[in-house]
């Protein structure tokens, strides 16, 4: 006996447009700033999403939609790099995002004791958040594949400005700081914001320059190699007058 099934299309459903009210005139004078920096303007969807963020905590449906409406593509266009990118958060984030880095390097030294121990305290897994999200004190927590400093190894970041050299017991105090209401100075780097302030700046957008990339930007690892070549004499060989460089490629 063959079954019979049911299909219902949704070729012709309607979708109501989500609001996108909650972007209000300063939001949208700031989006057509954004899109003024590019030759098409679809090459401003990546800050436009960050300055969703800023806003939301999160991309929405309806800053899904705002996007879509201020640099004329499709909803789907615009989710499809939402979804792609780990730095999009498609759920309310907390007023802190603390990243934990447990890829080889960071992990062999201690790295996945860190986020276990985070874990632990905060009480939640991967991209899940301790507190009402956007709330004083709120933190989401994630691990992270990699932070690119491996030097200074196991570090994590908050809302993505590093904290180098971390023990299990300095990230827990770290994060418990954070839960109190402070700040604490990160290892190098701009002087810490909230997580709805960092994605402001990563649309680039600082409010306060002088003060808001104010930090040391390099470290003792770091510059390590260059004074050992120095202390050694070590130069790198010099090109010669005559080298043959590679032809440039055909423009077409």
């Amino acid at each position: 006996m063959t079954e019979q099934f049911e299909f219902t299309s949704t070729e012709n459903a309607v979708h109501p447009t989500p609001d996108t009210s909650v972007f209000g005139e300063d939001v949208r004078a700031d989006a057509r700033r954004i899109v003024e920096r590019y030759p098409e303007s679809r090459s401003a969807l990546l800050p436009m999403l960050h300055l969703v963020q800023s806003v939301q905590g999160h991309v929405s449906q309806a800053g899904v939609q705002f996007c879509a409406d201020q640099l004329a593509l499709s909803t789907a266009e615009v989710s499809a790099v939402a979804t792609f990118y780990t730095m999009y958060k498609r759920k309310p984030c907390g007023q802190h995002l603390v990243s934990v880095c447990t890829n080889t390097m960071c992990a062999a030294l201690g790295g996945d004791a860190i986020y276990r121990t985070l874990r632990e305290h905060l009480g939640v897994g991967h991209d899940e958040t301790a507190g009402p999200p956007g709330e004083p004190g709120s933190i989401t927590l994630e691990h992270a594949e990699c932070l690119a400093a491996c030097d200074f190894a196991p570090v994590l970041q908050v809302n993505y400005e590093f904290y180098d050299n971390q023990t299990p017991e300095r990230a827990l105090e770290l994060v418990k700081a954070l839960q109190r209401g402070e700040k604490p100075a990160p290892t190098r780097g701009a002087p810490l914001s909230d997580f709805r302030g960092a994605e402001r700046q990563l649309a680039g957008f600082f409010d306060d320059l002088e003060s808001e990339v104010e930090g040391p930007s390099q470290a003792t690892e770091t510059l390590r190699g260059a004074q050992l070549a120095n202390e050694r004499g070590w130069t790198a060989p010099a090109m010669p007058d005559d080298a043959e460089l590679p032809p440039l490629p055909e423009r077409k």
